[in-house]
């Protein structure tokens, strides 16, 4: 049975933090790879300038794209509207009957655990991946498995602020995504 992990979010944009988590966790767990999964629709009201969920998704290609054992994946952005979790791993475990799911979470994410939809059903269906934090409790009555990587204090929002401002994100995220979102005027970047 293969084993695979799940890291969602908004990606707006990828950034090297998500790419360390996935690839760690890869690693740390020995699953045979990591799906990036971008939401379709983002939690925040979407700025001028901001990436559709087309972009999002194209920005996480190009960032996992010569990354080992890691691997973008359009299956909410394809189903379109607000996803549940839940929603999204009934569908996958139906679709992948020889795949064994493994649910990555920031810690600071851990002690909501609990008001999830359907978190009972849910535990039947994931094994819960825990990123530690500093400064998180790390804690939760749901059974969580705990993976302890290097601290990158990094933020897509600081991202998209490095853009407006002109400044450089360089080392931040990868080269091709810095490239694309130039190229598309994403976040009120420039083409230089």
């Amino acid at each position: 049975m293969k084993r695979i992990g799940i890291l969602g979010g908004t990606f707006n944009p990828p950034h090297t933090g998500h790419l360390l988590i996935a690839n760690e966790v890869r690693y740390a767990l020995q699953l045979d790879e990591v799906w990036l999964m971008p939401t379709a629709v983002p939690p925040h009201k979407m700025a001028i300038g901001d990436a559709t969920a087309e972009q999002r998704l194209q920005m996480v290609k190009l960032a996992v794209d010569e990354v080992d054992g890691l691997r973008a994946s359009s299956f909410e952005i394809e189903r379109g509207g607000v996803s549940f979790t839940y929603d999204t791993m009934a569908q996958l475990v139906q679709d992948e009957a020889d795949v064994h799911f493994h649910f990555i979470i920031g810690g600071d994410m851990i002690d909501q655990l609990p008001t999830w939809y359907r978190i009972e059903d849910l535990l039947d269906m994931v094994t819960f991946i825990g990123v530690k934090r500093p400064g998180a409790d790390n804690a939760s009555a749901i059974p969580v498995q705990l993976v302890e990587t290097p601290q990158l204090d990094l933020s897509s929002t600081l991202i998209r602020q490095r853009f407006v401002e002109g400044g450089t994100v360089q080392l931040l995220i990868p080269p091709a995504v810095e490239a694309y979102i130039r190229e598309e005027r994403l976040y009120g970047s420039s083409t230089s």
